[in-house]
């Protein structure tokens, strides 16, 4: 903990009953403690005055966890920490658990890394709701950043206090836990877990958590990152990512160095260009993100194929798919250029550009997945004959 520079954070509510027994264990372990005493009204206050070697913070009134955490991580920048593993005060998490979050950095090559607890959901004390809900974040949290995770709700965390004071944070409650890993993992933080205990005892425990306001937040909370993410920060990283390596480069290294079979790189292009040529603007990566996931093909190759809608490409495509539409309606002049104001202000037009987009991008994903398809197949036959000599 001193070598690391690490601190226990413990923020605290109304949780008299279990908090001097995680203090306890969490002395055994180091006395580099703070805790965030966020306005409890029990007995709080009289058990801290047992521990004058902690360092305290008080609050007159309750003001939530995540508001109690971000004045935690700046006061443990203040004292010269670097990290901050933080720790539920209800008894559920085990303070011998510490030295795995410290074992973890210690073999991480980088120090810019968020490690969350990753609890057993499939034990048989864990409440349901709490194993779905886990489960929904997951998802959630998977979309936006394009990081699969066991568990991102576990409060058991260490925080890279350095990296956690860039992000604008302004969650005060329970959804602060997903904003800042969200908001982590965008600015270039790794996200991981790593195996923690967890103890549900009916008995004792306390939860503060309210199913349908704190649940709201965080659905409205998701929302907004998800559009965020479709809008913006995947467009931004898949472009930073292109200008990084350049297009051939990128290329070569990201969809066809890939593992992937050449039957799973064909049928992603094919998405992506069926997707980036279909009718449904500003859902496109939305769609083609998605329905990688669930036809588990490879992510990165099939949204890159969907950028064929790049903003130079629209009057084209849009032409193309007219054109198409016109054609199988039989439409011969529906282009004509003494029509093209009426022909596509009206319902017609519509009806033709709809019919022609799907057709165009249905043509255009089996051709080009099958030319891709016998391309890689090709090529993967000669690395494998470069590679047997």
């Amino acid at each position: 903990m001193q070598r690391l520079k690490c601190c226990v954070l413990v923020p605290t509510y109304n949780n008299a009953r279990t908090l001097g027994r995680v203090l306890d264990g969490v002395l055994r372990q180091t006395r580099n403690i703070i805790v965030v005493n966020d306005g409890a009204t029990d007995g709080t206050a009289e058990i801290l005055r047992d521990y004058p070697q902690i360092h305290q913070v008080s609050f007159p009134k309750n003001k939530g966890k995540g508001h109690a955490l971000q004045v935690g991580f700046r006061e443990a920048l203040e004292l010269g920490y670097d990290f901050a593993i933080s720790i539920d005060s209800d008894g559920q998490h085990f303070p011998e658990d510490i030295p795995v979050f410290l074992e973890a950095l210690q073999q991480e090559e980088t120090d810019n890394v968020l490690y969350i607890g990753s609890r057993n959901m499939k034990q048989h004390d864990v409440p349901g709701s709490s194993s779905f809900g886990n489960r929904f974040s997951n998802f959630w949290f998977w979309f936006e950043t394009g990081t699969w995770l066991t568990d991102t709700q576990c409060g058991y965390r260490l925080y890279p206090l350095r990296e956690t004071e860039k992000l604008n944070l302004y969650t005060p409650k329970f959804e602060f836990e997903i904003e800042v890993i969200v908001k982590a993992a965008w600015n270039g933080t790794l996200v991981k877990n790593v195996p923690v205990r967890i103890s549900y005892d009916a008995t004792e425990r306390v939860s503060h958590f309210r199913k349908g306001p704190d649940f709201a937040r965080i659905s409205a909370l998701n929302t907004m990152f998800v559009m965020m993410a479709v809008f913006y920060i995947k467009p931004r990283d898949f472009f930073r990512k292109v200008k990084q390596k350049g297009v051939k480069k990128f290329l070569s290294e990201d969809v066809l160095g890939s593992n992937d079979s050449p039957r799973k790189k064909a049928l992603s292009i094919a998405l992506g260009l069926f997707i980036g040529l279909s009718p449904f603007w500003g859902l496109h990566t939305l769609l083609v993100l998605g329905m990688a996931f669930l036809l588990k093909l490879n992510k990165p190759i099939a949204f890159a194929f969907s950028n064929i809608s790049l903003p130079p490409f629209i009057p084209f495509i849009l032409y193309a798919s007219v054109q198409t539409g016109a054609w199988i309606l039989g439409e011969r002049h529906f282009f004509a250029l003494d029509h093209i104001a009426d022909n596509l202000l009206a319902l017609k037009g519509l009806k033709t550009y709809i019919l022609g987009s799907f057709v165009l991008a249905t043509v255009v994903s089996i051709l080009s997945g099958l030319v891709g398809y016998l391309a890689l197949n090709q090529m993967a036959k000669r690395k494998i004959a470069v590679e047997n000599g």
